[in-house]
């Protein structure tokens, strides 16, 4: 066998593997989130996969050690994969609903049934490099040098498959046409290698595959990833999953998983409840007088569709805001679906602690809403990232950061006020009621609770103070907490957040009280 063909079908075969595990984290992520739980799940069984198939392949080449086997078994890798998004949207679909229900049996049982999807092609692939060495091979000698540059090319080829569907492929065409496209792609250079092997006849034999996969996918094209009620559009970034959904009136963002709306919008309102309008209360934590006219210029990081940004206009007029999304896409959607084209308003599709690292300006307030839930990214909890924001606050600024926990778990909540009170001389907490979101506050100036009580009875007498600031400073008041005792300080080098936020969500599945909010 031509062994320039043999070694471009492995690198080919590697690239395909690395892609389709890839983009099954997309296919599983739209729908179940991007916890490490999510993450470890994918992983750990694709890997279980490709050792069967190492496994495998070796025994299979030696019974068969010839070229009609290896491209047989590599074409039925390629086309398995490429069916796996199309039988398994349905069982997605039904895992969507049942989310927006919280119905965990349906979920687990979705969830388990994608992966087990996934057995046969990844099977299958992962016998594609022993197969290849023991084809390779024709005197004992060689048997080092060739098997090192077979699994070489292989892996070469796994490291394209890592960002081509990630950078390029998916937010190009979507998840479920990324496994579409490489699969053609691989049973492409499947049929070639048949062709040049055997002969053109016998590559001919299996052209129904490439065709009836076309076929399936035109026919699934027409359907949405979900059909969640309210639905006017969703799309794919190189980061998320994009829904935006409309009732009554309000639009709504979710991402990915659709737990927990990342933004809101209605033209003609903006008294929003939820946790963004709890940022505006920050700067009147320092001591009074301190008016609306003395909030010059916010930053915030984790944008979104701008619901905080609308918000803070209405409330302090047209001042800059420095809003940092890391995804394009969803600025792309918050300027067409959520008002984010205010002129005052300045998007930058950049991570949020680069930015504000780099940043020339000064702020009043910094707002930090990013989270991919349940996580808040870890390097945006940490001593060094509370320096940058310090250092780019204005002398009487003050830091706002929104805080996920449980009923009966402040872990998150606790380490993120140790480590803020290594650096800023007052913090405060308040809960926001009925959710499981808490804001934290942290001025650069020493200040206090009665501040702003004091600042709030100057604001009721204003006949110019928005009522939605008014609303948030009384909520900051009604639903304040005491610090906790310290706990671990974040920091660059150890910040276990994936950790404390995992123990979260499964001691509060585990307690029984998630099957209490169902009745």
């Amino acid at each position: 066998m031509n062994r320039k063909l043999l070694y471009f079908s492995v690198f080919s075969s590697g690239m395909v593997t690395l892609a389709v595990e890839l983009s099954a984290s997309r296919l599983l992520g739209n729908v179940f989130g991007t916890s490490n739980l999510v993450w470890a799940s994918i992983i750990g069984l694709i890997l279980i996969y490709l050792t069967v198939g190492y496994f495998v392949g070796g025994k299979w080449a030696d019974r068969s050690p010839n070229p009609l086997t290896f491209f047989r078994i590599m074409l039925w890798g390629a086309f398995t994969a490429g069916i796996v998004p199309l039988i398994s949207k349905p069982v997605l679909r039904g895992a969507a609903d049942a989310f927006d229900h919280l119905e965990m049996g349906i979920l687990l049982g979705a969830f388990a049934a994608v992966l087990v999807l996934f057995i046969v092609p990844i099977t299958l692939l992962g016998t594609m490099s022993p197969f290849a060495i023991r084809l390779a091979i024709t005197t004992p000698e060689e048997a080092g040098e060739i098997s090192g540059k077979i699994y070489a090319i292989s892996t070469l080829g796994s490291f394209i498959g890592t960002f081509l569907p990630v950078l390029i492929i998916i937010p190009m065409v979507g998840t479920a046409n990324t496994f579409i496209l490489f699969s053609l792609y691989l049973m492409a250079v499947a049929l070639v290698g048949l062709g040049f092997s055997i002969s053109w006849k016998q590559a001919a034999k299996y052209s129904w595959m490439p065709i009836l996969l076309i076929l399936l996918a035109w026919g699934a094209s027409a359907t949405n990833l979900k059909n969640s009620a309210g639905q006017i559009y969703e799309t794919e970034s190189a980061y998320n999953y994009i829904q935006v959904q409309e009732f009554d009136g309000y639009t709504y963002l979710r991402l990915n998983d659709g737990q927990g709306v990342h933004s809101i919008y209605h033209p003609d309102d903006y008294l929003f409840r939820g946790p963004w309008m709890q940022f505006l209360a920050g700067p009147f934590f320092n001591a009074p007088p301190f008016g609306v006219g003395d909030v010059e210029r916010i930053a915030i990081v984790g944008l979104a569709g701008g619901t905080t940004a609308y918000q803070a206009t209405q409330v302090f007029g047209p001042i800059p805001i420095d809003g940092y999304e890391i995804d394009p896409k969803i600025i792309e959607v918050g300027k067409e679906y959520f008002g984010l084209d205010q002129e005052n308003i300045n998007a930058v599709a950049q991570d949020g602690r680069w930015g504000l690292a780099h940043s020339e300006h000064q702020y009043s307030l910094i707002a930090v809403d990013a989270y991919r839930p349940p996580y808040i990214p870890w390097h945006l909890t940490t001593k060094e990232f509370f320096e940058i924001t310090y250092a780019k606050l204005a002398k009487d600024g003050v830091l706002v950061i929104n805080v996920g926990r449980a009923p009966e778990d402040r872990g998150l909540i606790d380490a993120l006020v140790t480590t803020l009170s290594t650096i800023y001389p007052s913090i405060h907490v308040m809960d926001i009621p009925r959710t499981f979101n808490s804001m934290v506050y942290a001025s650069k100036q020493i200040t206090s609770m009665d501040n702003l009580s004091n600042n709030l009875n100057q604001l009721i007498i204003n006949p110019d103070t928005d009522p939605l600031l008014i609303e948030s400073i009384l909520r900051v008041i009604d639903y304040q907490k005491g610090l906790p005792e310290p706990t671990i300080v974040f920091t660059d080098d150890h910040a276990p957040v994936e950790w404390i936020i995992n123990k979260m969500v499964l001691g509060y599945l585990l307690s029984g009280q998630y099957e209490e909010l169902q009745k």
